[in-house]
């Protein structure tokens, strides 16, 4: 990297870094990124199954989500309606299921239950302020409590905790118990509720990108051009009596007036910064962990199971595949299955097994055919070397109350962004784009001021 010095330096080259680099310079500033991997897009990354593109990350997008919608649109990058035509599938207690909607077809207690839990969680939700949710009434108790031990103290029953442990997983990445209560509701009250959080139409699911997420990553990196610098992993950040900061990378030193780091929170603890951080932010990093999730992907001669009036999409209360949806391009096929796999049993394995446990939990679900792939793809996060996770933190009991004030707070010349950071959409792409515009924001008006 032959640039000694520059107005701002943003970590990481994901969808927030990115946005805050292309906020900075759409407002004069002059920038560079430092990105570690060889790729732009964080965990937003696009491969192929059968020549069709599959998001190993991120992937859908939905009603509110203007933020990623509205850059898409710019950019040139379009959308399709996620397949959601016929019966879903449920398998549970050892049968398989129809049903239709969000809600599967339980048994009458069951669904009283479910109807209100989620009654009772969402009045929860309405007292929770996003934006600073410790100062929440009540917020030392909900905080002490995880998801799982707030379900047993309101007497939900064992289908609705299964159902909420489903939920749990492919949302953060963990099982209840390991997830803040506090965090759980300030999670679904930035995504707009549970039903906006879980549905396909008209919720979170409802578009996808079929060309992958990762274009729009590719296309705001293309803008920026020289200004991204790739396998440039950030090692120490310095903060200088004059009130410049100093990165070192592995690409080399340039030196800022500011820096903006758009790494998940844990991640921030592999920077090393001179002088020390108050130590909250060191805490912070230590109680803000990644959740772990995997994906598996497996391609048909046609999509088989629309033949059948089924649209794909399934949940399941044994793994390792617990939910799953269609992403094939069209009735002609080829014919794509996505499962979202439990990470905890599926990681481990060595690739064959992977396969052979993703495609049987498939076949599960949607008969035999599904042992037949004529292609097969999965991808492990949490086995990945450079910052290893799932989607988004799994925040645990106790630390939104001790460390939620520091998560964005600015430290001399350091501001911070991330999905993580985000009052909307906290977790999501979505999330992503609007906390790099408004830590791009913050360094604007500092820098002006």
């Amino acid at each position: 990297m032959s640039i000694p010095t520059t107005e701002v330096v943003v970590v990481g080259a994901g969808f927030a870094g990115l946005a805050a680099a292309r906020a900075l310079t759409g407002s004069g500033h002059d920038v560079v990124v430092l990105e570690g991997r060889d790729r732009v897009g964080g965990r937003s990354s696009t491969a192929t199954i059968a020549d069709v593109p599959v998001d190993l990350g991120a992937t859908f997008v939905g009603p509110t989500q203007d933020a990623v919608v509205d850059l898409a649109a710019e950019l040139g990058v379009p959308t399709v309606a996620t397949y959601s035509q016929g019966r879903n599938l449920i398998r549970w207690r050892g049968r398989v299921k129809s049903y239709r909607n969000t809600i599967p077809r339980l048994s009458i207690l069951e669904l009283l239950d479910v109807s209100r839990i989620q009654w009772r969680f969402e009045r929860v939700c309405r007292r929770v302020p996003v934006e600073a949710a410790w100062t929440a009434p009540h917020a030392r108790d909900l905080d002490a409590q995880s998801l799982d031990s707030w379900l047993k103290s309101v007497h939900a029953s064992a289908g609705t905790r299964d159902l909420m442990a489903i939920m749990s997983r492919v949302t953060w990445g963990c099982e209840p118990d390991a997830v803040s209560m506090l965090h759980a509701v300030r999670y679904v009250k930035a995504a707009g509720g549970l039903d906006r959080m879980l549905d396909v139409e008209g919720g979170a699911q409802e578009s996808r990108f079929p060309g992958g997420t990762q274009q729009i990553a590719l296309r705001m990196a293309e803008e920026l051009g020289s200004r991204v610098v790739l396998g440039a992993v950030v090692r120490q950040i310095e903060r200088h009596s004059d009130g410049s900061l100093t990165v070192t990378s592995d690409a080399g030193a340039v030196t800022a007036k500011a820096v903006v780091v758009a790494v998940a929170p844990e991640h921030r603890a592999g920077i090393t910064f001179l002088p020390d951080l108050p130590p909250e932010y060191g805490k912070l990093a230590q109680h803000w962990p990644q959740g772990h999730l995997s994906k598996a992907y497996a391609a048909y001669g046609t999509p088989f199971w629309r033949t059948k009036g089924l649209s794909g999409e399934a949940l399941s209360d044994e793994g390792p595949v617990f939910i799953t949806f269609d992403v094939s391009p069209g009735d002609d096929g080829p014919g794509i299955l996505l499962g979202f796999t439990d990470a905890r049993t599926f990681d481990p394995l060595p690739p064959e097994q992977r396969r052979q446990r993703a495609l049987t939990g498939f076949a599960a679900l949607f008969g035999d055919e599904a042992l037949s792939p004529i292609d097969y793809l999965d991808h492990c996060w949490g086995a990945e070397d450079f910052a290893p996770g799932g989607p988004t933190a799994a925040v645990p009991p106790g630390s939104w109350t001790a460390y939620g004030p520091w998560l964005r707070k600015p430290v001399d010349g350091i501001y911070w962004a991330g999905t993580e950071t985000a009052d909307t959409w906290t977790g999501f792409l979505d999330g992503a784009i609007r906390s790099g515009r408004r830590a791009a924001d913050e360094v604007h008006r500092a820098l002006r001021s």
